[in-house]
């Protein structure tokens, strides 16, 4: 017998009921294989599942512009240690939810997604999974607020537990009141989590990084935690590391052998260019020189950041925009350390249209540096370069 999802939304119309493919199973389970332990490549799987399902109805039906973030190469990372992906478009965020279960008595969001201050999301929405992976149903959704104010915290399995009679059940209800433009208070304000040393996380990483560990997520406190996941560079460091792998992020490597995968997969790359040198009897030459580069959309235009050595230890960030427009006013290019602490001469600002920002620094071998940019790229997510 084969699925028939305009029936079941015949049953139950203000839910959404949708097809799971064949292509979308088979993609999801490949995908998951890149998680270390058995539990977490099922949850990764799940999540893929409803993702790559729900994605392209919420594109066709409500947010053209709907991205999974902080992106989809980086929510391996993710999905090793938490249920849920987050979604974003223009100012709105929603976090899905997925679940096994036949009991929907409420809906079970992991802390994460409410108490990171970054993470935090607009939308929470309830997904049932078919058991044979043939469907799955949106059956509810709630805000930040709602999970906040009506919402139990278990700190058995660190998550907040709304009854299903404070859960939405009728997605009507979101998609006409943003059309109308009915003004809702979705978030609740997050205290900030701690700050957290280097030698704490590098205490950390080995301890919770060891794959027999099947819940990480639960073995130190949570605002250790927290502040530890958050951070794209140690969360992937972190992830790496369960997973076997050596250093993903020396740029010197890249240099010398070549980007790896994982940076690959970020958008890193190498690419060559030729700065002049003055040569005798007044001639110029050019001698080309290896850099890298990753590209990536800022305000929907296409820039690319470039990392270049110097002599003496020191190293170039270069900001250019990718066609050789010159980079609007307001722009900022911003080095920060490992553990996101300024330093003096760390960032340029364009107060007028520029061809380039840059940042030169000099750096120790094994020291790691944080860029970022404003306006933030599509799909950021924080990384360490290590040099």
């Amino acid at each position: 017998m084969t699925f028939d999802p305009s029936s079941l939304t015949l049953t139950d119309p203000t839910q959404v009921w949708l097809e799971v493919s064949d292509l979308v199973r088979s993609q999801a389970w490949q995908r998951s294989q890149a998680c270390s332990h058995p539990s977490s490549r099922w949850n990764a799987y799940l999540n893929q599942v409803c993702l790559q399902t729900i994605l392209p109805w919420l594109r066709e039906e409500h947010a053209g512009k709907a991205l999974a973030v902080p992106s989809f190469t980086a929510l391996p990372s993710i999905w090793e240690f938490i249920n849920g992906t987050g979604v974003a478009w223009d100012n709105v965020r929603l976090v899905l939810i997925p679940t096994e279960t036949i009991d929907l008595s409420e809906l079970r969001v992991p802390q994460e997604w409410v108490d990171i201050p970054d993470w935090v999301a607009d939308y929470y929405f309830g997904v049932q999974v078919d058991p044979d992976l043939e469907s799955i149903r949106i059956w509810g959704y709630a805000t930040h607020e709602q999970l906040k104010q009506n919402g139990s915290y278990d700190p058995q399995d660190r998550s907040y537990c709304l009854d299903e009679a404070h859960v939405i059940q009728n997605l009507s209800v979101l998609w006409v009141g943003r059309q109308l433009g009915i003004a809702e208070t979705t978030r609740r304000t997050v205290p900030a989590l701690p700050a957290i040393s280097l030698a704490q996380v590098e205490n950390l990483i080995p301890r919770l990084g060891n794959p027999e560990a099947i819940s990480p997520r639960l073995a130190v406190p949570f605002q250790l935690w927290g502040t530890l996941i958050s951070h794209g560079g140690w969360r992937q460091k972190l992830y790496h590391h369960r997973l076997g792998h050596d250093e993903q992020w020396s740029v010197l490597e890249w240099l010398q052998t070549g980007v790896s995968e994982a940076a690959r997969q970020m958008g890193w790359g190498q690419s060559t260019w030729q700065p002049a040198m003055a040569a005798a009897r007044g001639t110029t030459q050019f001698f080309p020189e290896v850099l890298l580069s990753r590209h990536m959309i800022i305000a929907q235009q296409q820039y690319e950041l470039r990392v270049m050595p110097r002599t003496g230890g020191v190293w170039r960030f270069e900001l250019r925009h990718a066609t050789g427009d010159r980079i609007p006013a307001g722009f900022t290019l911003r080095l920060l350390t490992e553990d996101l602490q300024a330093f003096e001469g760390n960032e340029d600002t364009a107060s007028q249209a520029v061809e380039c920002l840059f940042v030169e620094v000099s750096l120790a071998p094994g020291e790691g540096l944080v860029w970022e940019i404003e306006p933030t790229p599509i799909n950021y997510d924080r990384e360490i370069l290590r040099f």
